[in-house]
């Protein structure tokens, strides 16, 4: 009997914008998308809340977070690097 696979989770890069939380990073990623009906190149923004136990982080790391399990009511993501 074989283990099972884990499924493909999401990973994103974006930056630490605060750190004020306990275990808590929000990370904001930014996307650069094409316009449909223009064509001008625009970028959007999201904000996501990460868990981090690990090393302590500062406002403006570069990070990657993961895809994870729901950990609260809006943090469903983890960094790991």
């Amino acid at each position: 009997m074989e283990p099972q696979e884990r499924s493909n989770r999401k990973v994103k890069k974006g930056i630490v914008v605060s750190n004020k939380m306990q275990k808590t990073v929000v990370v904001k990623v930014e996307q650069t998308i094409r316009h449909p009906r223009y064509g001008k190149v625009v970028t959007r923004s999201k904000k996501y809340y990460a868990h981090n136990e690990s090393a302590p982080l500062k406002e403006g790391d570069v990070v990657q977070i993961m895809e994870t399990r729901p950990m609260s009511k809006t943090k469903c993501w983890r960094v790991i690097a």
